[in-house]
């Protein structure tokens, strides 16, 4: 059931389990947050503009991204309930981001936040391939 988890069974550990259904921690924490948090920031008719619009959603993205590059290394470093709660930051920072392109596409905070992921998952991602093709 892919939609629920993307975890292969030799990273469960990262999934809650209800029955026999797989739920990613991380994802558990960011969906819920960041679709309840479009639909607040689009409710409370906020600003396009906030002066700490980056560095709060940097600030917010971090521990996501952190978590996700050393858990790459360590599997097994952090538990679920970590990883639900940066998932929830990551909702939040994913809700401004993108309430704010849904309105004003590409704007300076996603691109901010792409660029910030983008520099951790790449190379992340191309050490743990070259360790993978070495095995």
């Amino acid at each position: 059931m892919f939609w629920l988890s993307h975890h292969t069974p030799d990273e469960w550990h990262r999934c809650y389990a209800i029955g026999p259904v797989r739920l990613c921690a991380r994802c558990l924490g960011v969906y819920p947050t960041m679709f309840i948090g479009i639909v607040a920031l689009f409710a409370l008719r906020a600003p396009l503009e906030w002066p700490l619009d980056v560095p709060v959603v940097l600030g917010l993205t971090v521990p996501a991204t952190a978590d996700w590059a050393f858990g790459r290394f360590r599997p097994r470093a952090f538990s679920n309930a970590w990883r639900t709660f940066t998932g929830v930051l990551l909702g939040l920072a994913l809700a401004r981001t993108l309430f704010i392109h849904l309105q004003r596409p590409f704007p300076a905070v996603l691109l901010a936040q792409f660029a910030l992921v983008t520099a951790v998952a790449l190379p992340v991602i191309l050490v743990t391939y070259r360790r993978s093709r070495r095995v």
